[in-house]
C-alpha cells in the first residue's frame, strides 16, 4: 500500500476521534487545552496501537490466507466504510459524560477498534507497521485535538458529513485492493 493509500487510511481512521473529540468540545467548557490534550493523547496511542496489534496477530495466519489477502482487504475495508455510514445516519448517538482515566481509556479502545483491521490490512498488503502505526497515530492526535477545540467553536456543524466521508474513503480503498 503506498504511502498516499496509508495517508487517506489514517485520515479515515482517526474521524472516528475526531467527531467524538468534537462531541467533548460541544459539552466540556472548562481546562479545555488540558482536556484536547488529553483526549487527543488517548485516541492517538491507542489509534497507533491497534493497527501494530492486527499486523501483529496477521503473522501468525498470513501464509493460510495470503492467497486471499485481495478479498480480504476489500471485505475489511467496505465492512469499515459501511460501518461509518451506517453509524453517520444512526440518530441516537450517546453524549460524552467524564474526561476522567477510565473514559479517556474507554474512548480509545472504542475510536480504535477499526484500526485493528487496519493491521490486518497493512500486513497482507506487505507493508512494514512502524511508519503506518505512528502516521495514523500522529494523524488521530492532530485531528482529536483540532476536533474538541473546533467543537467548542462551532456547535452547529453537522458531524454527519465527516463519517460519511470518511466511509467513502475506506470504501474505495477497498475497491483499490480489487484492481
Amino acid at each position: 500500500m503506498s504511502y498516499w493509500a496509508i495517508f487517506l487510511l489514517a485520515a479515515a481512521l482517526s474521524i472516528d476521534a475526531c467527531v467524538v473529540s468534537f462531541s467533548y468540545g460541544l459539552v466540556f467548557n472548562e481546562n479545555r487545552t488540558k482536556n484536547a490534550l488529553k483526549l487527543a493523547f488517548c485516541t492517538g496511542i491507542f489509534q497507533g496501537v491497534m493497527p501494530a496489534l492486527g499486523y501483529l496477530l496477521t503473522g501468525f495466519v498470513k501464509n493460510y490466507i495470503s492467497k486471499y489477502s485481495a478479498i480480504i482487504v476489500f471485505l475489511i475495508f467496505v465492512y469499515l466504510g459501511g460501518k461509518f455510514i451506517f453509524e453517520a445516519n444512526n440518530q441516537e448517538k450517546e453524549k460524552p459524560l467524564c474526561i476522567d482515566t477510565g473514559c479517556l481509556l474507554l474512548v480509545g479502545i472504542a475510536t480504535s477498534i477499526d484500526a485493528f483491521s487496519a493491521g490486518v490490512t497493512l500486513a497482507l498488503y506487505g507493508n512494514r507497521i512502524l511508519k503506518p502505526a505512528v502516521l495514523i497515530a500522529l494523524i488521530t492526535f492532530i485531528n482529536s485535538f483540532s476536533g474538541f477545540i473546533i467543537g467548542g467553536k462551532l456547535k452547529h456543524l453537522p458531524t454527519k458529513w465527516l463519517e460519511i466521508s470518511a466511509g467513502i474513503i475506506l470504501i474505495l480503498l477497498g475497491i483499490k485492493a480489487l484492481v
